[in-house]
């Protein structure tokens, strides 16, 4: 008797469960819901999520030093993490001077290089070494790329200019590090009020305008936009 009522108690919570189960079928479709639905919900936004990113914004993370100091500059410790505008390439709005870009790498399509628009169609271009040519007049769909540090880049003065086709996104907005988070700032000569002293701030900006400036001088203008439809 002992023996039969220790196994009825063994066996009741058993049997109770079964019978909960079978009598309240909706909880186990909650339960089953909650494992699945939380991927069907990422799997549901996920093609809106690689559109966006396709067709208007993305962020990319800026390797390398050819475009200090204005982006990765040495007085930071982290890489630059900005925010790049593909609409205004893919919808065929004008391509300016100054601007930076990101595109594809004309001696190796699988890598991403980020450069600085120097010139435009039309516009005669005073080259840098090694480039073979003392002046490059820059056809028609095409631009003239630059890295901001002459020293450590690789741009269209190894290999010429660069066709529209390549160009993948516009830099726009900075977003890391927290110290410099904003939009870029054309290069313009620094004002200091009389009696200050000039800071550290100061000498940068006003060897950023002496660099825009020395650019500007190598370009003989014939337009000052183009665009790439």
């Amino acid at each position: 008797m002992s023996l039969f009522l220790k196994f009825s108690k063994l066996s009741r919570p058993l049997t109770s469960r079964r019978v909960h189960s079978a009598a309240n079928p909706e909880g186990g479709f909650r339960r089953a819901w909650a494992l699945i639905g939380r991927p069907l919900r990422w799997i549901y936004w996920l093609p809106l999520g690689l559109g966006f990113t396709q067709y208007f914004y993305t962020l990319k993370t800026i390797r390398g030093r050819s475009m200090q100091p204005t982006l990765n500059p040495d007085t930071s410790s982290w890489d630059d993490i900005v925010v790049f505008d593909r609409y205004s390439i893919n919808s065929g709005e004008p391509i300016r001077k100054g601007d930076i870009v990101a595109l594809r790498d004309p001696l190796d399509s699988r890598k991403m290089i980020v450069k600085r628009i120097v010139a435009v169609a039309g516009d005669v271009v005073k080259t840098l070494p090694p480039y073979p040519d003392a002046e490059v007049f820059v056809p028609e769909g095409h631009v003239w790329v630059e890295g901001d540090e002459p020293f450590r880049t690789l741009d269209s003065n190894k290999f010429g200019p660069v066709p529209l086709a390549l160009l993948d996104s516009k830099l726009m907005y900075i977003v890391w590090p927290l110290d410099r988070i904003g939009p870029l700032r054309p290069p313009i000569s620094p004002v200091s009020k009389r009696g200050a002293s000039r800071d550290f701030r100061w000498y940068s900006d006003m060897a950023a305008f002496e660099r825009e400036q020395r650019r500007q001088s190598r370009v003989t203008t014939r337009s000052t936009t183009t665009s790439h439809l």
